[in-house]
């Protein structure tokens, strides 16, 4: 029951209805009954995964809970009696015991991940070194794992710190991890800003449910009148990678940058705005990650509730962890303060880079676009010193907009070329695609019609053109401010235009049809 399907809109018809028609303080269990029922749509064996995360993380969040407020209850108590030694020692006890609870459902829920999604990839890589034979497993993956495993993870780790104490309910509980909006394709949101509105009873509010539908139909432009039109010509590509070299790979790289911006944004507008309707807030996972000046800054904007739950929950772990401090102790020895103080904070990127890739799939391609990516942030870091002597020297260059859009197309470019491993999906056979661009020299390709020959017509072109342009704009505008709020504020003839334009435009110009997919998002597969 993809987002992109008549059965989900129906499904979504009737839960609003529902929903605001059902007693407020049951509106939550709703939700639940509905997340569940378009959880099974998809097989209703897979939810026995979902629901065994949801239990064991539930349970042994509640049991570090239980023991965290035992023990500062046990010290208040006897504050005055117990010597410093003594709490000190009741202190680690108490935290050996929630360690415990903590390591347990971490390693049960990521090892069910981990068996589930890599299995098939270490068997392959095993047959490939020692020349085996061994039977792939093909074990089919549950849809959404890798978020609600994450999501439930940051939960319990957050317990775990003592950030916040755990949900008593369930039920409560089961309807963060399995909110149906998200569920598919993030955002990775933390439990104690989801729980601020997703239990909260909910009246009809029309400003709110109207900015709701707002946000569904943008996504659906983004999805279904850009991201699945260009989709065509992206697969054409690829697909035949010996007839399209030079030039080709050089437009796939940027078609596919379209594409994947396009189909990954537009889920994500679908899914706060569908939460929106329901009251519920979600994070924003994007925040016009193509304006970036540099890949940290991209990074930054880009799937940014994967990228700060790798940063809080790896990378800080990592980076200040007993065998980390007492290699950076080491490396500052030996290697000098300047070099030393680098290898931990190296070490600890690449280790967050390489998982990262490994999360976005279980083959070469991704752990080398993940490496990649550590690399040219590695490299960049290292340059900030001759950055920083470049706009003194030239103060006035770093000011001027033809500098800052150098910058911007620079980190574009840089992302796009290292983001087409995704497309390939054959580590070799990309690097070599890619050389082709400074060998071939077929640059006539790009502007003698050889484009329109792809699947696409010229009036195509000119859709994905015109829904490009628009993304610009509303990006542009959004810069400062709301675009929503900004339009509610123009006259009525205006507003209504623009909503009559942006629903009329999914409706007439969506890719539907013969050589379209309009079903399947990309992120739907991690």
């Amino acid at each position: 029951m993809l987002f992109t399907s008549y059965t989900f809109i129906a499904f979504l018809a009737a839960m609003f209805v529902l929903y605001y028609l059902v007693p407020k303080k049951f509106q939550w269990m709703l939700l639940l009954a509905g997340s569940y029922l378009f959880y099974a749509w998809a097989g209703i064996h897979f939810l026995a995964y979902i629901l065994v995360t949801t239990v064991t993380t539930w349970y042994a969040a509640k049991r570090m809970t239980v023991l965290q407020t035992e023990q500062s209850a046990y010290l208040k108590a006897h504050k005055a009696e117990l010597s410093r030694e003594e709490k000190k020692a009741l202190k680690a006890a108490g935290k050996k015991k929630t360690r415990h609870w903590m390591l347990f459902c971490l390693l049960l829920n990521l090892g069910i991940l981990a068996v589930l999604k890599y299995t098939d990839f270490f068997i392959s890589n095993i047959n490939g070194i020692f020349d085996t034979d061994i039977a792939f497993m093909r074990f089919a993956l549950p849809m959404g794992i890798s978020f609600y495993t994450f999501q439930s993870m940051g939960y319990l780790l957050d317990v775990y710190r003592g950030k916040y104490a755990a949900q008593d309910s369930l039920g409560r509980f089961a309807l963060f991890v399995s909110f149906f909006p998200q569920v598919i394709q993030g955002p990775i949101s933390r439990y104690d800003d989801m729980a601020k509105t997703l239990y909260d009873e909910h009246p009809y509010d029309h400003h709110n449910i109207s900015f709701g539908i707002q946000r569904i139909c943008w996504g659906f432009f983004k999805k279904m009148v850009v991201a699945d039109r260009i989709l065509v010509a992206v697969n054409e590509l690829i697909k035949n990678p010996a007839d399209y070299t030079g030039a080709y790979v050089l437009a796939a790289m940027f078609f596919y940058a379209i594409e994947l911006y396009a189909d990954f944004t537009g889920g994500i507008d679908i899914t706060i705005g569908i939460a929106q309707v329901f009251g519920v807030h979600l994070v924003e996972n994007f925040e016009r990650p193509f304006f970036s000046k540099n890949t940290a800054e991209y990074w930054r904007r880009w799937h940014i509730t994967m990228g700060t739950w790798f940063r809080d929950y790896i990378f800080y772990p990592i980076s200040v962890c007993q065998p980390m401090l007492k290699l950076s102790k080491a490396s500052r020895e030996k290697l000098g303060q300047a070099l030393g103080k680098r290898v931990p904070v190296y070490l600890s990127t690449s280790i967050v880079w390489f998982v990262t890739g490994l999360w976005h799939g279980a083959s070469w391609n991704f752990i080398v676009w993940g490496m990649l990516n550590c690399l040219v942030l590695i490299v960049s870091q290292e340059f900030e010193p001759f950055y920083a002597w470049f706009h003194k020297k030239f103060p006035k260059v770093g000011r001027t907009f033809w500098y800052r859009l150098f910058q911007v197309a620079r980190t574009f470019c840089l992302m796009s070329a290292i983001r087409i491993l995704d497309c390939y999906r054959d580590v070799p056979l990309t690097f070599h695609q890619v050389g082709t661009i400074f060998t071939e020299g077929n640059w006539n390709v790009l502007v003698n019609g050889s484009l329109l020959e792809l699947g696409l017509s010229a009036a195509d072109w000119g859709v994905i053109l015109a829904g490009v342009l628009a993304m610009l704009i509303v990006s542009l505008i959004g810069r400062s401010g709301s675009v929503r709020e900004k339009l509610s504020k123009q006259p009525m003839a205006l507003r209504y235009g623009v909503y009559a334009a942006l629903f009329l435009g999914v409706l007439i110009f969506g890719a539907y049809g013969i050589g379209f997919d309009a079903s399947q998002f990309i992120y739907n597969q991690f």
